[in-house]
């Protein structure tokens, strides 16, 4: 099964190789039909403490490696 990849915005990296990362997706109100826009925070592991807050970064699906971390920052997404 592929590994989910997710682009989102570092948040918060007061934490010792960890970041919080901003995931923001856009969907269609099945009601409403109006664009809505939903965002959720995920932690992800940093080993190298190399990214700040602001930074745009995918992170990538893996084993659970803390209570809360399931993912792992694979790169920095290009700026759009």
């Amino acid at each position: 099964m592929p590994k989910r990849v997710l682009q989102g915005v570092v948040v918060s990296d007061k934490q010792d190789k960890t970041i919080v990362v901003k995931v923001e997706r856009r969907f269609t109100h099945p009601l409403f039909k109006k664009t809505v826009r939903r965002s959720k925070n995920y932690h992800a592991h940093d080993e190298a403490n190399g990214f700040k807050v602001g930074d745009q970064v995918e992170i990538e699906e893996t084993k659970p490696l803390s209570r809360l971390k399931r993912w792992v920052v694979v790169e920095t997404a290009p700026k759009a």
